[in-house]
This record gives C-alpha cells, structure tokens and sequence, in this order.
C-alpha cells in the first residue's frame, strides 16, 4: 500500500475489503519497511544488516535490523483496533525471493548455496509461526492465512536469477527443492498457506503440490491462447483449487470501466477452461494484479472497490 500511517492503511484495508483483509505493507516508510528487509526481520537467528545498498547475513543485528523489526511490531500493533473475527491474511516475501536478494558475508545471494537455502527457508518458518502467534494475541477471533510473496520462484526455477557480477545467472533451483521447501512452510505455519507470485510463468502445480491452499497471479500476464500455459492453471483449478486473480491494474488512475474490465477477463479465462459457471465465485477471489506501492491513495482505494464490484459481477 501507499503511504507511511500503517493505522490509517488498516483502517482503509479492513474497511474496503471485509471478506478478507490482510495487514498491508508499507514501503514508503523506508529502509526495513521494504520487502526484503521486513522478511529478514522475520528470520530466527540469522542476523542481517544493510550493507554497500543491499541487505546481507551478519554477525549480529545492528540498527538497520531493529528498525525492520520495529516497523513489524508497529504493523501487529495496528491490529489491535481492528476486532477482527473472521478471515484475515498476512503477508511475507518467501523463502526463494528472499534468498535471491539476501547476501552472503561472503559474497553472492544466499540462493547460490542450497545449504544457505534451507537455512534460510528454517528460519523463516519458525518467524513465520511466531508471527502468526503474535497477529492472533491480538485479534483472537480471526482466523488467520498466511500469504508468501514469491516475484523471483520463476527465475529461481529456470536459472535466470543474475549473479552478483550481472553477467551471468545462479544455477536453476530444481522443482523438487522448491516443493520441499515450500512444503516446510506449509506444514509449520498452521493456518493456510497462501503463494503469491506477480511474474510471468507461475509454477500453479508445484505451488499446489507444496500444500498452498490459494495461488495468486498476475491474470493480465496470461495469454489465453498459450495452450501450455492455460492448461496447467485449469488443472490446478480442476483439482479444487483456490485461485486469487489479479486482474485489476495495481496502479493506474481510477476508470469506471475498471471493474467490468477484470470481471469481463476471469470470465473469459473460467470459459476458455470450460468449467460449470456456478463453481467460479467459489474458487475466485479478485485483486490487484500485484502491490499498490506505487500507487496514489486514492487511486488504491478505488483498486479495492473496483475489485471488490469485479467479485459482485461475477456472483451474478
């Protein structure tokens, strides 16, 4: 979301999208309030610092961490006021985006090493399980869902993730790592995994194999008429599973067209598939095609009500 007042961002999150909120990210905010700072905040006795403009390991956590994991603590706090009692989602980068843009001490992102991989993906589920046991202290009537943002799986998994010289590219993380340790998240967390990733080229089946309960995509980066690619999401969606379709621009200017627009591309894609109309308001949820960082307030807010119109129309 835009903006520095995580309150007021709640406030607006919970209030535009009741069926089910989740607790936004504030970038804005600065160093530590992004991505990969906010998930190093997460991690369970791996330090990190900022270091020559990237987040690396250390040998203990200096100013740069603290203020990450200060932002974190403000962002449960914010909960407090909501009295949730249904529905709620929280949100983390995953272990293989994080890995792509952690460094080691050494030199090189943490995805180079396996061993580093793994370490990394442990550690992150244990600060996974304890956020979720503070975000529940504070709203015990919610039922809590986990959300990993996963932007660098794709490149992770075809070897296209650059290396620190830029020239050239880590090995390619096989599938079944990625499913292991996606697995491990899933089966630690206790409360339903969900994967987001805003890349071309999601790995649906994988993601579904690892145990996440909801996959979300970019649907604008779909093409229809790539058969591969269409066939593999209609087999996870076949399978029962639960799909969250970006199909409203993230950022953009406020258009009374825009809620038509994405009702009118899940439903073109649920036809293309040949599924029973009746099962789509049951396994689609609407939204934003990827993260309204860059977006002005008032046109995030307009994206939520757009998308929340989108599910309307699809409810018939």
């Amino acid at each position: 979301m835009p903006g520095t007042d995580v309150r007021e961002a709640v406030n607006v999150v919970f209030g535009e999208l009741p069926e089910w909120p989740h607790l936004p990210e504030l970038p804005a905010r600065g160093l530590g309030a992004d991505m990969i700072g906010r998930g190093a905040a997460l991690l369970v006795d791996l330090p990190v610092q900022w270091w020559a403009f990237r987040w690396e390991m250390a040998d203990l956590p200096g100013v740069d961490a603290r203020r990450a994991a200060d932002f974190l603590e403000r962002d449960l706090d914010a909960l407090h006021e909501t009295a949730a009692a249904g529905p709620v989602r929280l949100t983390s980068v995953g272990p293989f985006t994080l890995a792509a843009n952690l460094w080691r001490r050494t030199g090189g992102a943490m995805i180079a090493d396996p061993g580093a991989v793994a370490d990394l993906t442990a550690s992150l589920t244990e600060g996974l399980r304890r956020h979720v046991a503070a975000a529940q202290a504070r709203m015990p009537g919610a039922a809590l869902s986990i959300q990993i943002d996963e932007p660098s799986l794709p490149a992770a998994l075809a070897g296209r993730v650059n290396n620190e010289s830029g020239l050239d590219f880590y090995r390619r993380v096989p599938v079944e790592v990625a499913r292991e340790r996606l697995r491990e998240i899933a089966d630690a967390v206790g409360v339903p995994l969900v994967v987001h990733c805003c890349a071309p080229d999601v790995p649906v089946g994988l993601l579904a194999e690892a145990g996440a309960r909801a996959v979300g995509i970019d649907l604008t980066l779909l093409d229809l008429d790539d058969v591969p690619k269409v066939d593999a999401l209609g087999e996870y969606l076949d399978g029962g599973g639960r799909l969250i379709a970006g199909a409203v621009p993230a950022i953009g200017s406020a258009h009374p067209g825009t809620a038509a627009a994405a009702a009118d591309r899940v439903l073109a894609l649920w036809n293309r598939l040949g599924f029973d109309p009746e099962l789509l308001p049951r396994q689609v949820a609407v939204a934003t095609a990827c993260g309204m960082a860059g977006a002005s307030p008032d046109y995030a807010r307009f994206a939520m009500e757009a998308s929340r119109e989108a599910a309307r129309r699809l409810h018939g």
